[in-house]
């Protein structure tokens, strides 16, 4: 089984949410130190988790199991956005956000038939 391609949509949608919201996962991260080494790598690893954690979520929903070909294609996908997640975590866009905060993308996947 391969990651459909509603799943990697849904995958993405979550990456771009943990991107624009990485200040607020930066924060959480310093509320750790000193006991973690560093802010950047503990941020990615919460905002990695939170990624994967909806990807698991979204095959619980459809009452599947991800086989090992899809946790594959899964960390490929981070592979290839982890120096944009990196990017927006050391350097943050300096961009005025509206009082609207964007919120975090719904697991609108339909079950497979």
């Amino acid at each position: 089984m391969v990651i459909s391609k509603e799943n990697k949509e849904f995958i993405d949608s979550l990456i771009d949410y943990y991107i624009n919201e990485s200040e607020a996962y930066t924060q959480i991260a310093e509320n750790f130190v000193p006991e973690v080494g560093s802010v950047p790598d503990t941020t990615f690893g919460i905002i990695t988790g939170c990624v994967y954690s909806g990807f698991l979520q979204a095959y619980q929903n459809q009452q599947q199991t991800p086989s090992l070909e899809d946790m594959k294609e899964f960390n490929d996908i981070i592979k290839k956005r982890a120096a944009l997640i990196k990017k927006a975590i050391i350097e943050p866009t300096k961009i005025e956000k509206t009082e609207e905060k964007q919120e975090e993308p719904e697991n609108k996947i339909k079950e497979d038939e």
